[in-house]
């Protein structure tokens, strides 16, 4: 392998400059790690921290170039798994989510770039100012999740890379270690949602309960897929694992952001069908406001259906200790 005579540290994927050529290598484990390739000549190693924070040697990505190149087949096969996401990023934003990997990139666009001027609002400056004061001021960094929220309930839903800088900025890190957040927690979004983004809880209990049926009537009625925005950018489609409410099985979450952070509101629905989401979704598009929690009448809340069968009374008190002398 030929000497690495400059190592640059990615944020994006691949340059765009028009002189790239061909990777000569590629090391990947279940996300890509580096690209090894050349520039008008140089031969250059491009690391993703944007995918791999945890990378700190450079020394240690050309010892494990050298290793995985000893097998041409491995790089071969490697190298074309690459190439198939540069290709559907160029078709189209909607054919690259058909890659996990596709997620942890960033490319610029005319509507999210560095370069477009992002800031909170008056009234979230304060809000900014006052979630700061939670953290002594030389652990700042401590706020970076409710800074990103506060961000992302601002811009409708998602969060721009601008916005991640002027996150950086605020509590003065490398925008990398704000990166590192917005791309390992699923609740950020780095592309654009509806104004009423519509979660369906995709873990085991719901799923035997038919959540796949919810998700299902969901995409039909709304004429989308899955991570896609209708065309009047009212709704969107995600899935979500594990909301914490197995008992009302299956459920979704409405994420409200029709009025931006002052109307900001996060709801949960339970307990409900294929019916049932398709008239919520009607009722948002009218303006109201379904009542969230359990969407079965005959529940009160994670009570059993048609009322409790046990624990009918007061329960004895143990017999062992005097409950008053407590």
């Amino acid at each position: 392998m030929e000497k690495v005579q400059h190592i640059r540290w990615a944020f994006h994927s691949l340059s765009e400059d028009p002189n790239w050529q061909r990777p000569i290598f590629i090391c990947q484990s279940t996300e890509p790690l580096c690209v090894f390739h050349t520039l008008n000549g140089v031969p250059i190693i491009e690391v993703s921290f944007f995918v791999f924070p945890f990378l700190r040697r450079p020394i240690a990505i050309v010892e494990a170039l050298s290793f995985y190149a000893s097998s041409t087949m491995f790089a071969r096969r490697v190298t074309q798994r690459l190439l198939e996401i540069r290709q559907a990023f160029s078709q189209s934003p909607r054919a690259s989510r058909s890659f996990s990997t596709a997620l942890n990139y960033h490319i610029d666009t005319p509507e999210n770039n560095p370069e477009l001027p992002w800031e909170f609002t008056e009234a979230n400056k304060e809000r900014a100012k006052e979630i700061l004061s939670h953290y002594p001021s030389n652990y700042k960094q401590s706020a970076v999740i409710p800074l990103l929220d506060l961000a992302q309930q601002q811009h409708r839903g998602w969060l721009p890379v601008s916005a991640m800088n002027e996150v950086a900025r605020i509590i003065e890190v490398a925008p990398i270690r704000v990166y590192e957040v917005a791309t390992f927690y699923s609740m950020f979004n780095r592309s654009k949602v509806g104004k009423y983004h519509l979660l369906v809880c995709g873990t085991t209990p719901c799923m035997i309960r038919g959540s796949r049926e919810i998700e299902e009537a969901l995409l039909q009625h709304l004429g989308v897929k899955r991570n896609e925005v209708t065309k009047d950018g009212m709704f969107s489609v995600g899935e979500m694992e594990c909301m914490g409410c197995c008992v009302n099985a299956p459920m979704i979450t409405v994420a409200d952001y029709s009025n931006g952070s002052e109307g900001y509101t996060y709801n949960y629905y339970e307990d409900v069908t294929p019916k049932r989401v398709v008239e919520i979704v009607e009722m948002l598009r009218r303006g109201e406001k379904p009542p969230p929690g359990t969407q079965n009448p005959n529940r009160i809340k994670a009570g059993p259906e048609g009322g409790n069968t046990t624990l009918l009374g007061e329960p004895k008190p143990p017999p062992c200790r005097d409950l008053d002398a407590c």
